[in-house]
């Protein structure tokens, strides 16, 4: 089952995971308050505790402001038009559980458990820390953010008939896709727990095993060429050999890797376009 909201989440969320600049900026932070060792953790706890400490505080706070910012970002979007705006109603909405997430780390470590004014008091402190993340955030990532959340062109009179045309020969799995998404199928590609679905409209990442993607192409001929990858005969361009290894390579330029399971497979149906 392919809830939409769900969908997106985890679509959005992903940037965040697989985004390098977001590892490297999360190490630093923590890095930096390690060795400065702000609030008083200087003075009352070792190198090691202090690691742990910030660590969690840091992953913690940031899951929350993330989310939550994500999930804002997707409600709102028939009500607010810019994102920044939408996001950061999510972050200062995560700043009141930050505060009593706070409360409870602050607990494990020092065993002192706070009220619930000392809650809000927190969540006071967060809301200028959470808008500030969300800021800097927007600035990172609103163009990967957008790219994923825009919403499907209005239908040209010349794109009209293609979903017509084939609706009853279309492949389940375009179904999944955002509209404007949906074209002639090009490759799968396997990336973690998703699929990238590559069509002559564009790309997408779906929440589906490879697996289950494959029994989905419907009568789309092509061929799967590797454990991670498929492509469409008539994306093929050329098949060649480098050093060791067969590729194929697609019309777009993008190399795709050969298999030894699938090579006797791919020299048949695309030897002719080898060089």
């Amino acid at each position: 089952m392919n809830h939409p909201f769900l969908s997106s989440t985890l679509r959005e969320l992903q940037l965040f995971t697989r985004s390098r600049r977001f590892w490297t900026t999360f190490a630093l932070v923590i890095l930096i308050f390690v060795v400065s060792g702000p609030y008083g953790t200087f003075e009352r706890m070792t190198l090691g505790i202090r690691l742990g400490y910030w660590l969690i505080v840091h992953a913690v706070t940031w899951s929350i402001a993330i989310c939550l910012s994500v999930m804002a970002e997707i409600l709102l979007r028939q009500h607010l038009k810019h994102t920044l705006a939408r996001m950061m109603i999510g972050s200062l909405t995560a700043a009141l559980p930050i505060g009593f997430a706070l409360g409870a780390i602050d607990f494990a470590f020092f065993g002192h458990w706070i009220e619930i004014g000392d809650g809000f008091r927190r969540a006071l402190v967060a809301l200028p820390l959470c808008a500030l993340f969300c800021l800097l955030t927007y600035m990172a990532m609103h163009r990967q953010i957008a790219e994923v959340s825009a919403p499907a062109p209005p239908a040209s009179p010349s794109s009209a008939p293609e979903p017509a045309a084939s609706s009853s020969s279309e492949p389940e799995i375009l179904a999944r896709l955002k509209p404007h998404n949906r074209g002639a199928l090009l490759r799968l590609s396997v990336q973690d727990h998703y699929t990238e679905v590559v069509t002559s409209r564009g790309r997408e990442l779906i929440l589906l095993r490879f697996a289950d993607a494959l029994k989905e192409l419907g009568l789309t001929p092509g061929l799967q060429v590797h454990r991670s990858h498929w492509v469409a005969d008539a994306h093929v361009e050329t098949l060649k050999r480098d050093g060791g290894k067969l590729l194929l390579i697609m019309k777009d330029g993008t190399e795709i890797p050969v298999s030894r399971t699938y090579a006797e497979a791919v020299r048949t149906r695309f030897g002719e376009l080898s060089r």
